[in-house]
């Protein structure tokens, strides 16, 4: 068996995002139902309910704790049933939330060893005590048992493989080439298994590749990038100057979309997550809400619960 449950569906900034004064992002704040406020991109998983592995440390991981009762202290005065967290990439968006957990309870961290060494030389980490949260490295294309911090098992597996991506923006530097994704382990998607359970995270990804799609085929779920519904996007609506290719994310609609590279796949359930405030799909009553649904495809939101 595996729970999954989403903490946030957003991308980067949530949903209504802090300086946006979009008609969404208002709608959001005043309370529309057909516009539902997100938290940023995570999920928490568990084979038996108790011990959970939390994918990315989102800055918003304070306010999806207190949302979850799940993730909540249950035993004595100081507990918590997080087990481990879980990094797929080096960005502001996934490690921020780390800075929530320095209280001095015991859980794992693991990460790609390049995110891990961005930790490393970020002394501000360090507040987290290594003594009692160890850091462990994600193997490459081989499955991992998820333990604890003190070693003993929390019944999650996981693979970890590159996808297609770049790395954080404030390492990009003067040699960064945006035009070409970069598959050299800057950004990975994550495979969990449970007994005979198995789901896909892949939130950040700049494109589908035939070695991708091969791996995503007969998944019985995949949460999938779903951060802008068309490249420029951001462009036409004022607010950006960069296309989601620019950022290393897909785009979910045209001929080389993630809707036209994720069908014919056979996955069982697709949902799409880390979903920026452009996109009109976090709207309810939007017609690309209507079209991605139509297609077959699910639009994650917070609290959002998946049972395998």
């Amino acid at each position: 068996m595996l729970i999954v449950r989403v903490l946030g569906a957003a991308a980067g900034g949530g949903f209504p995002q802090w300086n946006a004064n979009s008609e969404p992002c208002r709608r959001a704040r005043a309370g529309d139902a057909a516009a539902p406020a997100a938290t940023q991109a995570s999920v928490a998983v568990s084979a038996d309910g108790r011990k959970w592995v939390i994918v990315n440390a989102s800055p918003d991981l304070r306010q999806q704790i207190e949302a979850s009762p799940c993730l909540q202290p249950q035993d004595g005065l100081r507990s918590s049933p997080i087990a481990a967290v879980l990094l797929t990439n080096g960005d502001v968006d996934a490690i921020a939330g780390l800075l929530h957990l320095r209280e001095g309870t015991p859980f794992a961290l693991y990460a790609a060893p390049s995110v891990l060494a961005i930790l490393d030389d970020n002394p501000v980490f360090d507040v987290v005590d290594r003594g009692t949260v160890p850091r462990r490295p994600l193997e490459t294309d081989a499955w991992q048992a998820i333990g604890l911090a003190d070693g003993s098992p929390s019944g999650v597996e996981v693979r970890c493989f590159p996808v297609p991506g770049k790395v954080p923006l404030y390492l990009e530097g003067e040699g960064f080439d945006p035009a070409t994704p970069s598959e050299a382990g800057e950004t990975v998607g994550l495979e969990f298994r449970s007994g005979g359970a198995r789901f896909f995270y892949v939130a950040n990804c700049a494109a589908i590749t035939p070695a991708l799609a091969a791996r995503l085929e007969g998944a019985p779920l995949v949460f999938f990038d779903g951060t802008l519904f068309t490249d420029d996007e951001m462009i036409r609506q004022s607010v950006g100057t960069k296309t989601g290719r620019r950022m290393g994310h897909m785009s979910l609609s045209g001929p080389d979309g993630s809707m036209a590279g994720l069908a014919g796949l056979g996955i069982g359930r697709v949902v799409f997550i880390h979903i920026n405030n452009t996109n009109p799909i976090l709207l309810k009553d939007s017609p690309e809400r209507a079209a991605v649904e139509a297609a077959g495809f699910r639009v994650a939101h917070d609290g959002m619960e998946e049972r395998l």
